[in-house]
């Protein structure tokens, strides 16, 4: 399978997943970077994200390609490319968190710092929202519904990608996001009311 894919592809027009192939086979350094010029950004905008620390995630950003090197021999080629991707940056990230090196996280962390184009209008079906009543019903939610809400309304991201990033069928996504936003709609209220 793997002979079938790299065939006679070139460097440009390879998908990601032949340019994986291509660079295991070859050792060639130009088929990573062609990987990292069409995924630094995306992968240093998902740093962004959860550190909201611009010059922490680009170095976070570095670090997860350098991890990349050794790490693309894990891929399986009948997945897709970016969503693996996104998984490998969205755990290092966390794992960093978690270590201690970083105590501030947003959107997917305690800390959380709304960005505009967030349509919570899709979970509360409201037309105007209390940004401070937002901020402190989401305070209230885990590191696991914020990353299942944000990856859902903010990214866009489908039912079947987040399975994959989280490891979950997809039954137990569409759950865990009917409970995300049930309880998030919940503490705004409650945000709402007090205020």
């Amino acid at each position: 399978m793997i002979d079938k894919l790299v065939g006679s592809c070139s460097t440009q027009t390879a998908s990601d997943e032949e340019l994986v192939v291509l660079f295991l086979k070859s050792n060639d350094n130009r088929h990573f970077e062609k990987l990292y010029d069409r995924y630094a950004y995306k992968v240093y905008k998902t740093c962004v994200s959860v550190t909201k620390d611009a010059s922490l995630a680009e170095d976070l950003m570095h670090d997860i390609f350098l991890k990349l090197i050794t790490k693309l021999n894990t891929f399986k080629i009948e997945a897709k490319f970016s969503t693996w991707l996104f998984k490998v940056s969205y755990n290092h990230c966390m794992d960093f968190i978690r270590s201690g090196k970083k105590n501030i996280i947003t959107v997917h962390g305690e800390e959380i710092e709304m960005q505009d184009d967030f349509d919570i209008n899709k979970i509360f079906e409201i037309e105007e929202v209390d940004t401070i009543g937002l901020r402190t019903a989401l305070s209230q939610l885990n590191l696991e519904e914020k990353a299942l809400l944000y990856l859902k309304y903010l990214e866009g991201r489908s039912t079947r990608e987040i399975s994959t990033i989280f490891s979950l069928t997809e039954s137990a996504v569409k759950m865990r996001l009917m409970r995300a936003r049930e309880k998030l709609r919940k503490r705004y209220l409650e945000a709402f009311l007090n205020a």
